[in-house]
This record gives C-alpha cells, structure tokens and sequence, in this order.
C-alpha cells in the first residue's frame, strides 16, 4: 500500500478533512491524482455546479477550487499528503524517516 493521500479541507459548520485518494504509491502519483481531481471532485453537499475557478498555490502541490453554484458559493482546499505514522504499522514511520534522511 502507498503512503501519499489526496485531501480536501473545507469549512462546513466546522471544519472538514476528506480523503478523495488513498494508497498512492509515490508523490508524483499522488500529485497526478491532485491535478485530475481539482477538475472533477464535488462536495459532498448538494450543489448545481454553474462554475468552477481552479487557483494553484505557489508550491505547485495546493489548489483552491471554488465552485459556484445557483445559489451558493462553496471553496476547499486539495492538497497532497504523506502518511509518515500508522500505530498499526510501525514500518510506515521507518520508512518516512529513511525518506527523510536521504533527502
């Protein structure tokens, strides 16, 4: 199984973090499945897209989508992730730290 994630941060009545892909094997992959998702991901409320902006952060690995609907307006944040500790497996933080150490 990969340790890069995909996920979507956004505010709705509380803040909200949902993974959109899981089990990437490499960052590249994970960022391939960024740019495909800031075209395609919906939120999980019901809403009639009208429009949607896409703005790239300058680390290249951050997007902002804002979606524009009939009646209402709705922003998240996608970004990539890298799982770097699992209790129950506590070789993903070895090899988090060997990946570290050699960069």
């Amino acid at each position: 199984m990969g340790d890069w994630v995909v996920i979507a941060e956004y505010y709705s009545d509380v803040h909200r973090t949902e993974f959109i892909r899981r089990g990437l094997e490499t960052r590249d992959h994970a960022l391939e499945a960024l740019r495909e998702a800031v075209h395609t991901y919906t939120p999980s409320k019901k809403i009639i897209e009208k429009r949607r902006q896409v703005y790239r952060f300058a680390d290249q690995e951050t997007y902002l989508v804002v979606i524009k609907g009939k009646l209402t307006e709705w922003e998240c944040t996608l970004r990539v992730a890298e799982v770097i500790a699992d209790s129950k497996d506590p070789a993903v933080a070895e090899r988090a730290q060997r990946d570290y150490d050699t960069a």
